[in-house]
């Protein structure tokens, strides 16, 4: 509209009916004129409030069934009682039966090593406090999780717990840069310091210059004093690239981490140690190598007579009647 006299009259008229209009609304009170014309909008617009809330009301109420799974204690007992309570409520369907699956994995990790773990959901990602590699998890302060928590799934090491909140806590996750844990090499308990790369392999620092390390050595967390932020025995990576000492004091390798960190879902909350080191136990067996089928081709020496032919007689000469044959035709 091209601002004329007309125009900015229009406006200013507007503006008056509309006052007008909440006065005349207020002072009616139950009986205001313009209950017709709301009572119609509220016709025409409810319908698609109502729609929208049924649509988003299931996420809500999946969420909600894991944020309130089982009572908030700390203890090992109570603990278990929740995780098979979530185990029930996350029901039959495909994408549940995959939880069901991480949940049934990640408990076993905890029973081996002895963890008493809350289990949750990975409701959000994204950084956090200058953190490139974050993710929040829907449980917090409520249900007993604290900061410098370790945070860990069926498969091995996911992070630790930077900052809680009533209802939920952030993650930091072992592949962000500022992420710095002590390992521990599987057998030879070679130590070092693992550090975040991003989307590459951790890097670790070996204290040991000469320590004999290979391709394929896994390692597990060393753990912290008074096992804050870390526990000892969780599962960290396996060895996939190992540097040349070069005469250092320290050595570098490169570990794959167990963990993919960019499909998590459930976790589970280290809320109470072990009491004893777990050492090894935690990490999943080796798969057995198999053995690789072998096939044995025989070469025939040349001059050989192939098996079957006629002695006196190249493989495919003609025999018999043929030969007769030739004897007719001289």
């Amino acid at each position: 509209m091209r601002d004329t006299r007309e125009s900015r009259l229009l406006l200013v008229l507007l503006i008056v009916i509309a006052f007008a209009l909440i006065t005349i609304d207020i002072r009616g009170g139950e009986d205001s004129p313009v209950d017709g014309a709301r009572q119609a909008a509220s016709a025409v617009f409810g319908p698609v409030e109502k729609g929208v809330s049924g649509a988003v009301d299931p996420v809500g109420n999946a969420i909600g069934a894991v944020r309130d799974s089982g009572t908030r204690h700390s203890r090992i007992s109570a603990l278990e009682r929740e995780n098979a309570e979530l185990k029930q409520r996350l029901g039959s369907d495909s994408r549940n039966q995959s939880r069901v699956r991480q949940l049934d994995t990640m408990l076993q990790r905890a029973g081996a090593g002895q963890y008493g773990i809350k289990a949750a959901e990975v409701i959000g990602i994204g950084a956090a406090q200058g953190f490139s590699w974050t993710v929040t998890i829907d449980a917090g302060t409520r249900d007993g999780i604290k900061r410098d928590m370790t945070v860990l799934n069926g498969e091995g090491l996911v992070g630790r717990v930077t900052t809680v909140g009533p209802s939920s806590a952030t993650v930091l996750l072992a592949n962000d840069p500022d992420f710095t844990v002590g390992t521990r090499l599987e057998k030879t308990d070679e130590l070092g310091f693992a550090s975040g790369r991003g989307d590459r392999p951790l890097a670790v620092q070996m204290l040991n210059g000469k320590a004999k390390v290979k391709k394929g050595d896994r390692l597990v967390t060393f753990g912290s004093q008074a096992d804050k932020p870390f526990v000892p025995g969780v599962p960290v990576g396996r060895v996939v690239r190992v540097d040349p000492s070069g005469g250092d004091l320290t050595r570098t390798v490169y570990v794959e981490p167990f963990v993919g960190f960019t499909k998590l879902d459930l976790v589970g909350i280290v809320v109470q140690a072990p009491r004893k080191d777990p050492r090894d136990t935690v990490l999943p067996a080796k798969p057995k190598p198999q053995p690789t089928p072998t096939v044995t081709v025989t070469a025939t020496p040349p001059g050989t007579k192939p098996s079957g032919a006629p002695s006196g007689a190249p493989s495919g000469a003609p025999t018999g009647a043929a030969g007769a044959g030739d004897g007719d035709q001289e």
